[in-house]
């Protein structure tokens, strides 16, 4: 991931975490949704099936915060998303580094982006597997 030119994170085998924070989030959520991530069962063992965690495969996480995720497009009107219940950055940035404490909490070393900044990220995303997750 790249600020300015800059490589300000980076990871191997792991996850790429794009982290979403709603005005409705708390700790807790946070807290609850590391334990999903460094457990879920996404790695393929060696008969190709889905039966390794991110813990079982010695991965890391690049946590790269996105608000934009919170988007609500449902608009009876116009093409604009909504980004009204999208945590303000106040809010937002202690949540995101609460999350990244609670993941490297269970093992996995975080790799993070610089929040609030424009970047530039590269994924080489095996298989492909994209999951969205909620708590």
């Amino acid at each position: 991931m790249l600020v300015d030119g800059e490589v300000v994170g980076e990871i191997g085998v792991g996850v790429c975490i794009l982290l979403g924070i709603a005005e409705s989030d708390n700790e807790d959520a946070g807290r609850r949704l590391a334990r999903k991530v460094a457990q879920l069962r996404i790695f393929e063992n060696d008969e190709g099936k889905f039966d390794r965690s991110l813990l079982e495969m010695r991965g890391s996480a690049l946590v790269v915060s996105q608000f934009t995720l919170v988007a609500d497009s449902r608009r009876q009107r116009g093409t604009r998303p909504s980004f009204t219940h999208a945590a303000r950055p106040e809010q937002a940035e202690p949540l995101y580094e609460a999350f990244c404490e609670a993941l490297a909490s269970h093992g996995i070393e975080v790799q993070t982006g610089r929040f609030g900044a424009y970047m530039q990220l590269e994924l080489v995303n095996e298989g492909p597997v994209t999951i969205i997750l909620e708590i």
